[in-house]
């Protein structure tokens, strides 16, 4: 998403946020809603400034390339996972239903674990 690339780079340059929303001429609570992808779909307009503050053109800012092991700073195997996850039919907002599931697998290499010491 497009708030993710924004934070992503942002933080590459060591830009702060509120440095990023004055220089690219928004509202700090604007850009944060955008890289929280609280809103979604900002204008291209937007974009293109925040893309010009980044130093970055607004093709490649648009489409970030993948790197070997990670993408927007995640980890490439919750990448596949997800993607797995999807394969499946479960849907994002399904995920909350297996937090029980999620719990005990962390109980049990939690208990795993205290045996083998």
């Amino acid at each position: 998403m497009i708030g993710n690339t924004i934070f992503e780079f942002r933080k590459q340059k060591g830009i702060t946020l509120s440095e990023l929303a004055k220089r690219a001429k928004i509202s700090k609570s604007y850009l944060s809603n955008i890289e929280r992808n609280l809103n979604r779909n900002p204008s291209i307009e937007v974009v293109k400034r925040i893309a010009a503050v980044l130093d970055m053109e607004l093709d490649t800012f648009l489409s970030p390339k993948k790197t070997n092991d990670v993408q927007h700073g995640f980890d490439q195997d919750l990448i596949d996972f997800a993607a797995e996850l999807k394969e499946t039919g479960i849907e994002k907002d399904q995920i909350k239903e297996y937090q029980t599931v999620f719990e005990f697998i962390k109980w049990k290499n939690q208990h795993s674990r205290g045996e083998q010491n």
